[in-house]
């Protein structure tokens, strides 16, 4: 089951993203309000070969994948799209615009000549989309069922948190052995229980889906799983054995790569800030927002957890934001991405990082309203083929800020 969300716009820059698009306008008239006019589309495809060139449109739609919330299906073929996009204007067109207006229908082939097969399926394809209403139907139904599994994935991060808080909190101030691992870094009988605590849930609930735990490494399925959990029972583990309450549990869910579900835990504080791509990140509950006002770097917040994670070309780089903002701080480890999405700090820079140190913050900051990369400007994505691969980390409150950010960084 894959997660997308439909995201629907009018184009700021219609000959642009028209010409980008193949968008070729078609009339409120072209369509039928009960179903798809096989006719007009024959005739519209012919005219299109003939034309051979993008004309531009009044209004223009487009959709981009997300999540699973408001989500498109997923096209086989132009000819899918294009059928699916006359059937969604004809539903724009009944819930009251007028019915002169000129919409453009989004035919996205990748050469002329798939315009005479394209005309060909015309009917085949149209028995398969059904009319208006059936598609509709369809969409709403499998929209639920979508809903209703990300519901129950966030349903049991809550339980994966409410266990490894629980863990920690025995421990948090007491006495307790502290063992280096090979990379020199603190581990504690805390990590290793807590962990233990959500792989269990996990491996009840899900037992199709991978595991990837700090302290526990893969845990894969036989046949494998497109869904991981990526676990880290304390991040910010020296916080925690000196006894600093900065430090959080990080769970997140990731799909064919992509972080669409993510926790930060505070049990000491009782914070939980809980991000699912495509919806507004939540901080016990309420609405976050990053500090948007704040686009110029001369007047940002900057976190980092050390200046020591930083050496040779990645410490001049780090060196070139932290002289241009206004205040550079240190420490919070991933506590610090949740004062950015709840909008208490600017940016965030680090490097060194693993994927269970920054998977579950990505759809927390993106669904504040922020930004999070790598130092090259890319999204932060990861398959857990990859491993324990260690990559830089740029998030910032608003989009503006990151490019600063990121020119400042001139990282390659």
């Amino acid at each position: 089951m894959s997660f997308f969300v439909r995201t629907v716009a009018l184009a700021a820059s219609r000959r642009s993203l028209l010409s980008q698009n193949n968008v070729i306008p078609v009339r409120a008239s072209h369509v039928s309000d009960t179903s798809l006019s096989l006719s007009a589309l024959k005739n519209f495809v012919s005219e299109a070969t003939a034309r051979g060139s993008t004309t531009t449109s009044t209004d223009a739609r487009f959709y981009s994948s997300i999540r699973d919330v408001r989500r498109l299906p997923v096209f086989s073929s132009s000819t899918d799209r294009a059928l699916f996009n006359a059937s969604e204007f004809g539903n724009n067109r009944s819930s009251g615009r007028r019915g002169g207006e000129i919409w453009s229908l989004s035919v996205r082939s990748q050469s002329r000549s798939n315009s005479v097969p394209f005309a060909e399926e015309i009917p085949a394809l149209s028995q398969q989309v059904g009319t208006r209403s059936e598609h509709s139907a369809a969409l709403v139904e499998e929209e639920r069922e979508n809903e209703a599994i990300m519901d129950e994935f966030v349903e049991v991060g809550h339980r994966l948190a409410n266990a490894a808080g629980t863990i920690i909190m025995n421990y948090f101030r007491s006495r307790f052995q502290i063992i280096d691992k090979e990379d020199s870094s603190p581990v504690t009988i805390a990590d290793r229980a807590a962990e233990e605590a959500m792989c269990s849930i996990l491996a009840e609930r899900f037992p199709t889906h991978a595991i990837f735990g700090e302290e526990g490494g893969l845990k894969m399925p036989k046949g494998g799983s497109d869904y991981c959990w990526v676990l880290d029972p304390i991040d910010g583990t020296k916080s925690f054995i000196t006894g600093k309450p900065v430090f959080g549990t990080l769970i997140a869910l990731v799909y064919k790569g992509v972080p669409v579900f993510g926790i930060i835990d505070q049990p000491v504080l009782g914070e939980r800030w809980v991000g699912i791509q495509g919806q507004v990140s939540m901080l016990n509950g309420d609405a976050i927002q990053t500090r948007a006002s704040c686009d110029l770097i001369k007047n940002a917040y900057l976190y980092t957890t050390s200046p020591h994670m930083f050496s040779g070309e990645s410490e001049l780089a780090f060196s070139r934001v932290r002289n241009k903002v206004k205040v550079p701080l240190y420490g919070c480890d991933c506590y610090a991405y949740g004062l950015l999405a709840a909008g208490h700090v600017d940016l965030v820079i680090e490097r060194g990082l693993k994927p269970y140190d920054y998977l579950a913050l990505v759809p927390i900051v993106e669904g504040a309203g922020g930004v999070m990369t790598n130092w090259n400007g890319e999204p932060l994505r990861w398959w857990p083929e990859l491993g324990e691969v260690n990559i830089e980390v740029l998030a910032a409150g608003n989009e503006t800020l990151h490019k600063a950010a990121l020119s400042a960084l001139a990282w390659s």
